[in-house]
């Protein structure tokens, strides 16, 4: 009987999927972290699903979904255990410009060569996971770099080192911070990213890509979310 009503309750609190409002969807993830002590498994989709259906409301409701996505973040915590070996990948939306934003979006629709990352718990360090198709554009961009084959269709690229820390933008939440700024990889742009993550449900982690644009201002610009591939994926 508790389990029933704690449904009728979950399923009362589901925002529309369409037309939500940023507080709903924030009170819906609080509710689905307090089911994943009874039931993380379904807790998690049901918060992947969140989080992807923002990403296809982008462009729509632009706004609702940069408060939404930012009300989820928030509700996170650092991740409980350490991030070991690969994690699929999903860019949610950019957050460039209003007028940029969309373009940014059809690119992402027809080609995405991000497909998550890879961590190290033991060496707190990683890479990114990148389809064989990035090396192209990616010579173009960073002659000098090479990607790394690691079979399976895949190609490992722009290694991190995280760590635990205050946010940049969120000073009263502790993150993962991923790190880029080493000298192995490209001085453009990749030296100038840093990664934000928290674990909003078990084994379903939200991102924030910060761009460096000055000694001590930093720009958000998209969110990403990552979880552990599926049983049989590579």
């Amino acid at each position: 009987m508790g389990i029933d009503r704690r449904a009728e309750d979950l399923h009362a609190l589901q925002p529309d999927p369409l037309e939500p409002i940023a507080e709903e969807v924030e009170r819906y993830v609080a509710a689905l972290q307090e089911l994943a002590e009874s039931d993380p498994d379904v807790a998690g989709r049901q918060a992947w699903t969140q989080i992807r259906l923002a990403g296809m409301r982008a462009g729509r409701r632009r706004s609702e979904v940069l408060d939404s996505l930012n009300r989820m973040f928030r509700l996170g915590t650092v991740p409980e255990a350490p991030l070991e070996g690969p994690y699929d990948g999903l860019v949610v939306t950019t957050r460039t410009f209003a007028l940029t934003d969309p373009l940014f979006r059809v690119l992402v629709s027809i080609w995405m060569p991000w497909v998550g990352k890879r961590f190290d718990a033991e060496t707190m360090s990683g890479d990114n996971l990148m389809v064989p198709s990035a090396r192209a554009p990616a010579k173009l961009l960073w002659p000098s770099y090479q990607f790394r084959d690691i079979g399976e269709g895949r190609y490992a690229a722009f290694r991190f080192r995280s760590y635990a820390g205050t946010g940049t933008i969120d000073r009263d939440r502790q993150v993962l911070k991923i790190d880029y700024d080493s000298a192995e990889n490209p001085d453009f742009l990749i030296r100038d990213i840093l990664d934000e993550l928290v674990e909003i449900l078990p084994r379903v982690y939200l991102g924030k890509v910060l761009v460096r644009i000055s000694e001590h201002i930093r720009w958000l610009g998209a969110y990403f979310a990552l979880r552990p591939p599926a049983p049989g994926s590579p």
